[in-house]
């Protein structure tokens, strides 16, 4: 597709102020959007925004959107996606992490049946961490080949700040609790519809 605009970007002040008249979209997964999200904020996962351009694009047409995931490295993938469709769109600078850090709020479902969950940074983190443990564990205990598994960990971690994607962060999305209900996905893009 042709070259598309880089998204705009809006600071926490900027966001507040108009957040009444934006449509928020939230692209992290169903566990961090349940950790704590923005006012009115619809939950659409990075990973199933192709499914709901239909309806994102529905509500693009009544007003301004704004794309927000945790530090804006995942919005603004959304926002390069939403482009190539005609989609305008404006991402949050620094994401909910910076929104909290400006001191306004962040809302949480009520209901008890929904668990907050790690933020994707966070269990790419761990897994990570893991991973580069049992590589040198097991090149101590069973075989020095082991090793190996550590150092691949660590150049994915370099490639990935490299190129500021994330391939351990696409596998973990995967899982099944980072993957939103059928009924939850249905329900964000009937949001996305009404408005």
């Amino acid at each position: 597709m042709s070259n598309s605009p880089a998204p705009t970007v809006l600071g926490t002040g900027q966001a507040h102020t108009r957040l009444h008249e934006l449509t928020v979209v939230d692209v992290r997964t169903p566990a961090e959007y349940a950790s704590g999200h923005l006012p009115g904020a619809v939950n659409v996962p990075l990973d199933h925004i192709r499914r709901a351009l239909p309806e994102i694009r529905h509500a693009a047409g009544r007003g301004d959107l704004l794309v927000v995931c945790a530090s804006g490295a995942r919005s603004e993938n959304a926002c390069k996606l939403l482009a190539e469709h005609g989609i305008p769109t404006a991402t949050l600078a620094g994401g909910t992490g910076a929104w909290a850090a400006e001191g306004h709020d962040l809302h949480r479902p009520a209901a008890c049946d929904t668990r907050a969950g790690w933020s994707m940074e966070r269990q790419v983190r761990f897994t990570a961490g893991t991973l580069v443990l049992l590589g040198l564990v097991l090149g101590l205990l069973v075989h020095p080949a082991f090793q190996f598994l550590s150092a691949g960990i660590a150049a994915g971690l370099v490639f990935s700040a490299l190129t500021n994607t994330c391939g351990m962060a696409v596998v973990l999305g995967r899982l099944p609790h980072n993957r939103p209900r059928a009924a939850d996905l249905d329900t964000a893009l009937a949001a996305l519809r009404g408005r």
